[in-house]
């Protein structure tokens, strides 16, 4: 079994019953999209693989020491950094977020990316399914949410180079033109 198999059945097996907050989908279709964002822009199988599994510590009873027991070192490197700290208020863990993306890996850059772009444009297809609506479905308002956004694409834009920064930077765009 390769290492994205084994990351996909991981996260599969982790995100069982869980479905996304603006749809009734199954869960795993979010890091199924992350990682196919990484593997069609030229990532390697281990990014991929931690693309797979990059929620499973944040919102599964999964641990750090599970993931690397299962899948190694290099993506348990990769998994850590975009993983929001839940103890922290809202606005703390975002801070937090941003601040251990900017110093991360570009590999764990890509997949807090990848993560952001998916997320954008699950919001846009869901407002405009559901209009307004969809903001009651954040732990923040609509204003903070935009501000993480904007905080994420400009850390991004100051600490890195990739194509993929200027997809998410359309997308965020497109969010703050949402009433």
């Amino acid at each position: 079994m390769t290492l994205i198999e084994k990351a996909d059945q991981l996260a599969e097996r982790a995100h069982t019953g869980q479905t996304r907050k603006d749809a009734p989908t199954p869960y795993i279709e979010h890091p199924r999209a992350v990682a196919a964002i990484l593997k069609d822009a030229g990532f390697d199988e281990t990014v991929v693989a931690a693309a797979l599994v990059h929620d499973v510590v944040e919102d599964t009873p999964v641990t750090l020491k599970d993931v690397r027991q299962e899948l190694g070192d290099e993506v348990a490197r990769l998994v850590a950094p975009v993983t929001h700290d839940s103890t922290l208020s809202w606005r703390d863990k975002k801070l937090a977020y941003i601040e251990a993306v900017r110093t991360a890996p570009p590999e764990a850059k890509a997949i807090a990316l990848a993560d952001k772009i998916h997320n954008a444009e699950s919001l846009l297809n869901a407002h405009a399914a559901q209009g307004q609506r969809v903001w009651g479905y954040f732990n923040a308002s609509r204003e903070d949410k935009l501000w993480f956004e904007e905080a994420m694409l400009e850390m991004l834009r100051t600490s890195w180079r990739h194509p993929l920064i200027e997809r998410y930077g359309a997308l965020v765009e497109r969010l703050r033109a949402l009433n």
